[in-house]
């Protein structure tokens, strides 16, 4: 229900995605399908649970945001484990018919192999939900992995035709406002630090320094700063609300949302659906307006960024 990480995405045209039936009908034609006995993965997306409806629903609509899920199934069949098997099969023939396996029967043994083994291979599932904001005209992944998340705005862009998104890039680079912070001993705005430190020095072979559970205004940790050596992740708390861990590419980790907001979210919910109802709300108000302050202090939002897969400028 709260996220625990985040990547994020600006979005120049939520048309698409405002219209709640559209974006529902494309994310029912996309829907995960179960995984066949030969096939490597199955990404798609599921129903969320609602009570209220005994339709099948894919975008959660709570006043301005919109709740989705997306389900992966993965098979777990690792290339040491093909090759242990191709290499007895080689070694057998070898030894059998005493000659030298070439290397096209290498490859027509390694794709028989991979087809034995593909259908007994275990297989991982994993979820990965996501939050629209309309509002503010946002997209936040629950997974500070570049290429986990990816996975849900590629498969969001599939199911829609294509959609505009833009990575969070502001005008002051994150690790200079980072390590400003740290060298000033306090935060501006709404902010205050947390216990987390990770800095790191300049060159291929410098050292990174991580701090936990620190007080980071002690010398011991700002002299790394005055140093040379620059923030690239920083723990942080805003307001009396959440935790987390900023980092030099605008993800966030080890997201907590603090019994304040937790409480406000329980206060008049009278079930499972009511509460998750108020949690998806007050957490994706609370998260579009810590990243617009942080984007605020670093000079405002990079603007007319080329969509890599739109080509459209976001100004």
């Amino acid at each position: 229900m709260w996220f625990k990480q985040l990547t994020a995405w600006r979005l120049p045209d939520i048309s698409k995605i405002s219209n709640i039936g559209l974006l529902n009908n494309c994310l029912h034609e996309c829907r995960h399908k179960p995984i066949t006995e030969m096939s490597w993965n199955s990404i798609g997306f599921i129903p969320m649970l609602n009570s209220s409806s005994n339709t099948d629903t894919y975008a959660l609509k709570v006043q301005d945001t919109v709740r989705i899920c997306l389900k992966i199934e993965e098979k777990v069949l690792t290339s040491s484990m093909i090759r242990g098997v191709v290499d007895e099969k080689i070694a057998f023939i070898a030894q059998q018919e005493d000659r030298k396996v070439g290397r096209k029967e290498k490859a027509e043994i390694k794709e028989a192999t991979i087809d034995e083994l593909l259908p007994r291979a275990l297989t991982k599932i994993s979820t990965i939900e996501a939050v629209i904001d309309l509002k503010n005209r946002l997209l936040f992944v629950n997974n500070a992995t570049s290429s986990k998340a990816e996975i849900v705005l590629n498969c969001l862009r599939e199911a829609l035709g294509g959609l505009a998104a833009n990575r969070l890039l502001v005008n002051t680079p994150l690790t200079r406002i980072m390590t400003d912070w740290l060298l000033a001993g306090h935060v501006p705005h709404s902010f205050i630090f947390d216990s987390d430190c990770e800095l790191k020095g300049v060159g291929d072979s410098a050292p990174t320094i991580r701090a936990s559970n620190q007080i980071l205004t002690d010398d011991e940790i700002i002299n790394h700063a005055r140093d040379g050596k620059i923030v690239t992740q920083l723990g942080l708390q805003w307001r009396d609300n959440v935790k987390f861990i900023l980092s030099q590419d605008f993800t966030l980790k080890r997201i907590q949302f603090l019994d304040s907001i937790q409480e406000d979210a329980a206060q008049d919910a009278d079930n499972f659906e009511q509460a998750r109802n108020a949690s998806q709300i007050l957490m994706t108000d609370a998260l579009s307006t810590l990243i617009n302050e942080i984007a605020e202090i670093a000079g405002g939002w990079l603007e007319n960024q080329k969509d890599e897969f739109t080509g459209q400028l976001f100004s």
